[in-house]
């Protein structure tokens, strides 16, 4: 039995001609799983009885299997279960007047940061496109409105993974899709320097939101923190990112998670300052006080620190940002998500 998420529109209309079904099935079916979250086909009412039948012995909607569900007051975490019995979580967070969804793209992650738990697993594979979509599909069915933010930002380098996360891009943004808007979708990256070029060159994938992980003003603390940062140096990487091809009015996000004693000095403000200045229009800059792990020794700095840190940024006319991240309480924040811990949760 085969996934609906695992097709865009043009590859299941002739999957539908190879089943004996008019093409413009696709569209409405399409329409009942993304538009009114509609996992029975037996509901699809404007689809022939026999046609449905036939649907439901060939396709299902959902790959994923719910596992848990953990509320707290500005988030809700969402542990799955794939088909093979791999772990992942989804976090949907509570804005003040929007829901976003954080969503994984790999179960466990290769790049190594030694700030993030998740990097303490390695990778165990990439997520599939199906696998990615029904994320949303899931937690959709659950929201109490409807979910116009997605970020990838959960388990995983998106950029590591880049067709699966491609495709299911491609249904998110698309109106025979799920239809959000590009705007409003943000791909998250450790600064893979070939995949962001690649990203470049991709007519959907260039118009998304971007968010590079950066956290540090020197190439060898990079090295120290992010291990990738060896084959990604550091100045190519602001090259690269200052010739992405965003229109004057955007700009990419830099995020520098600020860890005690490490990297969260004024000299290193100064010095993150006089990376960013030659290129000031093309970023702005979020700072993320670190989200504590009881597996890793690094600590959060006062917020006596993080505003310092702030101050000479903007003092360099940088737009910075100060982001407390939801879901600390329940590891479900940035950093926080680990397939490991959440296998002894759900056994």
């Amino acid at each position: 039995m085969e996934i609906l998420a695992s097709y865009n529109l043009q590859e299941l209309r002739v999957k539908f001609q190879e089943l004996g079904f008019e093409p413009y099935r696709a569209n409405q079916v399409l329409g009942w799983v993304y538009r009114k979250f509609k996992d029975n086909f037996q509901e699809m009412t404007d689809i022939p009885k026999e046609q449905r039948t036939l649907l439901s012995q060939a396709f299902r909607v959902h790959t994923l299997k719910p596992v848990e569900r953990i509320e707290t007051k500005d988030s809700v975490k969402y542990i799955f279960r794939t088909e093979d019995g791999s772990i992942i979580e989804t976090v949907l967070i509570f804005e003040r007047d929007h829901l976003t969804l954080c969503l994984s793209s790999q179960v466990g992650c290769a790049v190594g940061c030694k700030f993030c738990a998740t990097a303490k697993d390695g990778l165990f594979r990439n997520l599939t496109t199906a696998e990615i979509v029904d994320q949303y599909l899931w937690v959709q069915k659950d929201a109490p409105s409807r979910i116009r933010n997605v970020v990838f930002m959960g388990m995983g380098e998106p950029l590591a993974n880049y067709e699966a996360v491609r495709k299911a891009v491609e249904i998110m943004v698309n109106p025979w899709g799920i239809g959000l808007s590009k705007r409003r979708v943000s791909i998250s990256t450790s600064g893979l320097i070939s995949q962001l070029k690649r990203m470049a060159q991709d007519p959907l994938l260039r118009e998304l939101n971007l968010a590079v992980s950066v956290n540090a003003p020197y190439q060898y603390l990079r090295e120290l923190l992010m291990p990738i940062s060896k084959t990604n140096n550091l100045k190519e990487l602001m090259q690269t990112l200052a010739d992405h091809p965003y229109p004057p009015d955007r700009r990419i996000m830099l995020e520098y998670v600020l860890i005690k004693d490490i990297n969260d000095s004024e000299a290193h403000a100064r010095a993150f300052a006089q990376l960013i200045v030659p290129y000031r229009n093309k970023f702005k800059v979020n700072l993320i006080p670190y989200n504590p792990d009881p597996s890793i020794a690094f600590e959060r700095p006062s917020m006596e620190r993080v505003y310092a840190f702030q101050e000479v940024l903007r003092s360099h006319h940088i737009s910075t940002f100060i982001r407390l991240s939801k879901g600390v309480d329940v590891f479900g924040a940035c950093g926080q998500l680990r397939s490991k811990r959440l296998e002894l949760v759900v056994k």
